[in-house]
């Protein structure tokens, strides 16, 4: 077989060795394990969680320190699934679960599921050696065992997940992911007590959206090396800008739920515009008042003769827009039912003549319009025609509207370019506006972690491993204190009961860990409502570069400007 081809880059990347917290270094022979008081979620779900999890709910937290630990000597087969999409430093996770280990006993062994939760459920397993892991090191992607979106939900899934983890000899699950994989592993954890095996399951915060984030979670991993990436793309195109003096740029970033890649993103690049989704809710703006919040920003530079900027605003954005929301859901019942048939467009208008998928929207427009109250049918009418087809034509199998894929960058432009237009016909205005719009997405997912990425990924495995050494079960793996330098990080494992609500999915109560969105009275979002100002008529944009890994450890080894403010340390 032919030597595997890797990059120079990748090679180097090899030999990067992670800095563990002092506490991990010394093995899991030599951590105890400290054991806090009993723990409660928030008082308004305590009652329907604690019947949920009855087996799990009120766990301690625990903290390692260093002392002698016979139990973490014992022999044990782990297993390993990556659930979601990825990103950077899902190998370091599966690293620092091989070395923590392997240093306890060497005769233990680590599995890792193939395709995310799939894989458990179907036992499609791989045996990860050192060989194996070795290529792995330090590199971006999650290939070594691909990830999936599959949740073990039914009762089939967890008796067919129970029967793979039993076949295998499982003796400890962790599961990497965001906070629907999370809340999963606090469900199997409980489904196997329920069914009294001695098989623990640990999780592990991932997510590049940044959006499982709490005391106990500071960040999760990725966020860090996406938003790295994303600054530097940001900041080449605001030099361009710079540059040229003659487009607006607007970038969409990912982050449907929440919006801090994009806060983060506006501290690293100092854009003109800065749209957040929780703010622009919370003032429950309309779309016109969201364009026109921008407009009077781009009239006021054009007075100025800028006629260039860079925005930035979220992927999620247009579900924050109240009426916007109100009009998708009203979308979604609406071409749920029964419809009248439209002869000439259906859900794959490609393979229509474009005459034919022309007639059909019209069509399709004017049945839609007709079935709406006044306020939606008018605000529908308002829409570019691209962003309302995209509306009916791109659904989920679900018959759901695919919010992610609307571009929300262009129908602003759109709106903004008629909007202006107005102006310029009431003689308001008298610049100039042209724009280019991208979205910064599936770009910032797989890299190469950065040097933070790097660190905290394998502290988090290492210490998922030491969790599941010591047999404690419905835990996620928390490390702390990421203000520091590794070796001052913190290690322990938190209850996932803990941080679980109950919300109301599909009809019926569902445990859930709730996503984490911007705070609007945090530090850091403070902390941009007085630089906006300055942002948005002095160009003092900031073009970081590629920092993940190279460089001065002052500038690549720090974590994100979110968790400086956080902090109180504010952002140098």
């Amino acid at each position: 077989m032919a030597k595997k081809q890797i990059s120079e880059l990748q090679e180097l990347r090899l030999k990067f060795k992670p800095e563990l917290p002092l506490t991990l270094q010394l093995g899991a022979a030599n951590i105890k394990v400290i054991k806090g008081k009993p723990t409660s979620c928030a008082k308004k779900f305590e009652g329907e969680v604690k019947k949920m999890f009855a087996n799990t709910y009120g766990l301690p937290e625990v903290k390692f320190a260093k002392g002698k630990n016979d139990l973490a000597k014992r022999k044990i087969t782990l297993g390993v699934v990556l659930s979601g999409g990825q990103a950077a430093g899902g190998h370091n996770v599966i690293a620092g679960l091989f070395d923590g280990l392997k240093k306890a006993n060497p005769k233990n062994a680590l599995l890792g599921f193939l395709n995310g939760p799939a894989g458990i459920i179907d036992n499609k397993v791989k045996v990860i050696d050192v060989k194996i892991i070795d290529e792995y090191r330090n590199t971006g992607g999650f290939d070594l065992i691909c990830s999936g979106r599959t949740k073990i939900e039914t009762p089939e899934q967890f008796e067919a997940a129970k029967n793979t983890l039993i076949a295998n000899k499982v003796n400890a699950l962790v599961v990497v992911g965001g906070d629907d994989s999370n809340t999963n592993a606090a469900l199997i954890a409980e489904y196997l007590k329920q069914q009294n095996l001695d098989i623990c399951v640990i999780g592990v915060p991932k997510t590049i959206d940044g959006d499982l984030k709490n005391e106990y979670i500071e960040t999760s991993f990725g966020f860090d090396t996406a938003t790295k990436i994303y600054a530097e793309l940001a900041g080449n195109i605001a030099r361009d800008i710079n540059s040229a003096r003659k487009y607006w740029h607007f970038i969409r970033l990912m982050g449907r739920s929440a919006s801090h890649i994009t806060l983060e993103v506006a501290f690293k690049t100092q854009p003109n515009i800065v749209l957040v989704g929780e703010e622009v809710l919370a003032k429950k703006m309309t779309l016109a008042q969201v364009v026109n919040y921008m407009t009077d920003i781009i009239s006021k530079r054009a007075a100025e003769g800028k006629n260039f900027g860079l925005a930035l605003l979220p992927e999620g954005l247009i579900e924050f827009i109240p009426e916007m929301k109100e009009l998708i859901s009203a979308l979604n019942d609406l071409l749920s039912n029964p419809t009248p048939s439209f002869s000439t467009v259906d859900n794959n208008p490609a393979a229509a003549k474009t005459e034919d998928v022309e007639n059909g929207l019209i069509e399709k427009f004017a049945y839609v319009q007709s079935q709406l109250p006044k306020n939606l049918s008018d605000l529908f009418k308002s829409l570019p025609e691209n962003i309302a087809a995209q509306l009916l034509l791109d659904r989920d199998p679900h018959g759901n509207v695919l919010v992610s894929q609307i571009e929300t960058e262009k129908l602003l432009v759109e709106m903004i370019a008629a909007r202006l237009a107005e102006l310029k016909k009431a003689k308001k205005f008298n610049g100039k506006f042209a724009s280019i719009t991208h979205f910064f997405g599936y770009e910032g997912r797989c890299g190469f972690p950065s040097n933070f990425d790097a660190n905290y990924t394998y502290a988090l495995g290492y210490n998922a491993a030491v969790l599941a050494l010591n047999n404690l079960t419905g835990y996620i793996s928390s490390v702390r204190n990421l203000i520091k330098q590794p070796k001052q990080w913190i290690c322990g494992g938190i209850p996932l009961t803990m941080m679980l609500n109950i919300e109301k999915r599909h009809g019926s109560q569902k445990a859930v860990i709730a996503k984490a969105l911007v705070d609007l009275n945090g530090k850091p979002f403070k902390a941009l409502c007085a630089l906006r100002k300055d942002w948005a008529f002095n160009d003092n944009y900031l073009v970081s570069g590629p920092i993940q890994f190279f460089g001065p450890a002052s500038i690549t080894d720090i974590t994100t400007k979110t968790l400086q403010y956080e902090y109180g340390k504010g952002a140098k």
